[in-house]
C-alpha cells in the first residue's frame, strides 16, 4: 500500500489521481500477441501505458529529456522481457516495476549517499504545510521535485509516492535503512526550503 500520508508529508487527492497507476489496462488477447512480437498489439500496449509510464519517469528524472530516456529504456525491457509476467493481470504492477527499476539504473551512478547519517544530528524542520501542497499544481510540485538532488529525489518518489518500506529501499540502492531515513528528512527538507521561497 503506497505511503501517501506517511510522517508528515500530505499529497492533495488530485496529485494521487495522476500519479497513480491507471487501471485501463489492455485487453488479454492484445497480452497475448505482444508475446509474440506482433506490432499492432506492441504499438496498443505502449499507447494504453506510455502516458502513465511517462508520468512516473518523469518524478524520477531531472527533466523531461531524461525521462523520455527512461520511458525509451524502460520499453525496451518491457517488450524484451514481456514472457517474464506471470499472467495478464500482473502486467500493470510489472511494468510499474519496470520502469522503477530503469529509472534507479539510470541515476545510480548520480546516487551519492553518506556513509555515516544519524538523524539525531539533523535539527532543521522539514514538515511541510499541507495547505501549502493544496496550492501547487501537479506540474509545479513536480518542477519542486525535479529540482532536488538526485539521491533525495529518488527516495522521496520511493517511500512517499511508490510505497516502498526504508528497508526495501536500503536493498534497492543498496544503501543502509537509516541513510534512507536520513535522505528522506533531507529531501523534504529541501522541498520545504523551496516552497516557502515560491510561496
Amino acid at each position: 500500500m503506497p505511503a501517501f500520508f506517511c510522517m508528515d508529508f500530505y499529497l492533495p487527492s488530485y496529485i494521487l489521481f495522476l500519479i497513480q497507476i491507471s487501471d485501463m489496462g489492455i485487453p488479454a488477447e492484445v497480452f497475448e500477441k505482444c508475446l509474440h512480437n506482433e506490432p499492432h498489439a506492441q504499438e496498443a500496449l505502449y499507447k494504453a501505458y506510455s502516458s502513465r509510464m511517462f508520468g512516473v519517469c518523469l518524478r524520477y528524472a531531472g527533466n523531461r529529456m531524461e525521462a523520455e530516456d527512461i520511458l525509451q529504456e524502460g520499453f525496451i525491457k518491457v517488450f524484451r522481457n514481456l514472457s517474464s509476467v506471470s499472467s495478464h493481470e500482473a502486467f500493470e504492477s510489472w511494468i510499474y516495476r519496470i520502469m522503477i527499476n530503469t529509472a534507479i539504473t539510470f541515476y545510480k551512478k548520480q546516487l551519492k549517499f553518506q556513509n555515516e547519517v544519524s538523524l539525531k544530528n539533523e535539527t532543521r524542520d522539514a514538515t511541510i504545510p499541507e495547505d501549502a501542497l493544496s496550492k501547487l499544481s501537479y506540474n509545479e510540485l513536480l518542477r519542486i521535485l525535479q529540482g532536488i538532488p538526485p539521491g533525495y529525489r529518488t527516495v522521496f518518489n520511493l517511500y512517499v509516492i511508490d510505497g516502498y518500506s526504508h528497508r526495501e529501499i536500503g536493498e534497492m540502492l543498496g544503501i543502509a535503512e537509516n541513510t534512507s531515513k536520513t535522505q528522506l528528512f533531507r529531501a523534504k527538507a529541501t522541498m520545504r526550503k523551496i516552497l516557502m521561497r515560491i510561496l
